[in-house]
């Protein structure tokens, strides 16, 4: 006898036909995600059931002044970034083999402000910058109902001292590993310090 479902989003994804979830979400509210009263800002297939199956999902985020996120990358996810307010830069780095013209690994770099958009490809890593002193707003939609997050940095030097330091060909010794784990920013957005004192912050 299988176990029990005790998940909305497992009974969702188990569920025979997609008129079979309608009844597993009977109300209408069950349809409504609310990013003002949210603990998190991203209605994805846990915190908003209704999109099991929809291939989709939406975060909105303002990004405060002087203010970066992390390098990372959405393993089951394209993405398409719009600036609402405010301006943010932008950097790419597309799958291994894409080159430039001088046959360097291929950057895109972009400067976004409002009503412009940019797209991340999946599982490229990428990351957003905050210039300015005011806060940005922004919206992120996925190509998923669970597109994921991995942090590069934070994710990277987890590995053991060996692999860290041999992915780095030698260029760090073991002895710099400890600095390094504990200079890397750790969550998903940090402060640009230099970017703070300019705006004496």
């Amino acid at each position: 006898m299988p176990a029990p479902m005790t998940t909305i989003p497992a009974q969702l994804q188990l569920a025979d036909t997609a008129v079979d979830r309608y009844q597993i979400l009977p109300k209408d509210e069950d349809f409504v995600f609310d990013f003002n009263t949210a603990t998190f800002p991203m209605a994805n297939r846990k915190t908003f059931p209704a999109l099991v199956g929809t291939g989709v999902s939406l975060a909105i985020a303002e990004i405060k002044g002087c203010t970066m996120a992390s390098l990372h990358i959405h393993p089951r996810a394209a993405e398409i970034f719009v600036v609402l307010a405010g301006r943010v830069y932008t950097e790419t780095v597309p799958e291994g083999g894409v080159l430039d013209a001088d046959g360097k690994p291929r950057v895109i770099r972009t400067e976004l402000t409002a009503n412009q958009t940019t797209i991340f490809p999946q599982g490229s890593f990428h990351a957003q910058m905050n210039p300015d002193c005011t806060p940005a707003l922004t919206v992120a939609a996925f190509a998923s109902d669970d597109p994921g997050a991995a942090l590069i940095l934070p994710q990277a030097f987890t590995q053991t001292d060996d692999f860290v330091v041999n992915s780095f060909g030698g260029a760090i010794s073991v002895e710099d590993l400890a600095r390094f784990r504990d200079a890397i920013p750790q969550g998903a957005f940090f402060e640009v310090e230099e970017c703070r004192k300019r705006c004496g912050m």
